[in-house]
């Protein structure tokens, strides 16, 4: 029988990488929102991610997007992470903006187009050197709007260049890991659509090369666990983008759709060993806080990550083995409907408790003041957002 108690020292490593990107101004495609004491620079997104981390213990590291968390200054940066009781993470990379991205970046048939994305690429590894990450996170929104419009067997070939020509540049510390999406804003023909694309690409170039899954870059009904499970099993799983959605991309609170998709796929990371002691899978949250407030918003999504990781780790491994050798159909599902309607809301607070977090970490940062001050100091300037 597996209790919390049994399982509490295994929730001791959890972590759950934050996007700076999230505590900006963000919205929908008809309006980016505007909120008091937002953030206009990435010192002070990391000071707010620390919040986070300061109440829940979750989230000890940050991720920066480049451009919009340039600075002259990355050891200051870090030095202010630290200084903040985190560290700086994953550098993702941002070709989708510029004008000159309009008809695709690395997939691009212009070749000087594809040059400058490679270029801003080694920007990317070179800050990587200066912060000590260890990933390239590569999303793209190359693809197509219109049968014909391009050759897509060509565009392939020409990712694939431009990847493996980024590859080389890699520290031997670092990896690069590509994330893919059905659609958007590509509407025909995206150019990393699914995971079995972006793991062909990933294994042409090598160790070094993973696959990044985000929870919403999936069309409705795909059994998400399954590509979790193979990912795994194939040992290309490099990381996590965290989040939910209703209908498409929708960027929402992890969990907030479907706890027990959230449940499912932390069974399968489980299961795959991807939560175990030494493993270099990375778990990220990537959202868009539109109308809730962004600091109890990345808090709320990392205590649902781990309250379903928690339920997880309480399944009965050896009853649901002999249950599933045995073709037991309606006692396995039992053993997994049981684990997940276990309640461990209160033994989480109580662990939590025991290591000197606050039992409830919205509470306590809601009676903070931390709000109240960033409101009143964080007058003028420009404020952070979706594009800044």
């Amino acid at each position: 029988m597996t209790t919390f108690d049994t399982i509490a020292p295994n929730l001791d490593r959890q972590s759950i990488e934050l996007p700076s990107w999230a505590f900006g101004n963000s919205g929908t495609r008809f309006r980016v929102f505007t909120t008091p004491g937002t953030p206009r620079d990435p010192f002070e997104k990391i000071a707010d991610a620390a919040q986070v981390h300061r109440h829940t213990g979750l989230a000890p590291s940050v991720a920066l997007h480049i451009p919009w968390d340039k600075v002259d200054d990355y050891a200051a940066l870090c030095a202010h992470a630290e200084d903040h009781g985190v560290t700086l993470g994953t550098i993702n990379s941002n070709t989708f903006q510029d004008e000159e991205y309009k008809f695709g970046s690395l997939a691009a048939t212009d070749a000087k187009v594809r040059q400058r994305a490679i270029d801003h690429h080694f920007d990317c590894i070179d800050i990587m050197h200066a912060t000590g990450s260890r990933d390239l996170k590569i999303w793209l929104a190359d693809g197509t709007n219109y049968p014909g419009q391009d050759d897509m067997r060509r565009r392939q070939d020409h990712l694939a260049e431009s990847l493996a020509t980024i590859y080389a540049r890699l520290g031997d510390e670092h990896r690069l890991v590509l994330e893919y999406k059905f659609f958007e804003p590509a509407f025909y023909h995206t150019d990393v659509p699914d995971w079995g694309t972006a793991y062909a690409q990933v294994t042409a170039l090598g160790d070094k090369a993973m696959v990044c899954l985000d929870t919403g870059h999936h069309a409705p009904g795909t059994n998400i666990e399954f590509i979790v499970m193979q990912l795994l099993r194939l040992g290309k799983l490099g990381s996590f983008d965290f989040n939910s959605r209703f209908y498409a991309d929708d960027d929402l609170i992890v969990g907030a759709a479907d706890p027990f998709q959230l449940f499912r796929i932390m069974v399968e990371v489980v299961r795959g060993g991807a939560y175990d002691e030494g493993s270099e899978v990375a778990f990220m949250l990537d959202q868009c806080h539109n109308i809730e407030e962004k600091i109890p918003g990345q808090m709320r999504s990392v205590l649902n990550v781990q309250e379903m990781t928690a339920r997880a780790l309480l399944i009965d491994r050896e009853a649901l083995d002999a249950a599933q050798r045995e073709n037991d159909v309606l006692a396995a599902n039992a053993i997994m409907m049981d684990a997940f309607y276990t309640d461990v809301r209160t033994p989480l607070a109580e662990w939590r408790e025991s290591r000197g977090l606050p039992a409830d970490p919205l509470a306590t940062y809601a009676a903070s003041g931390y709000r109240e001050r960033i409101v009143a100091e964080r007058v003028g300037g420009q404020q952070a957002g979706w594009n800044a």
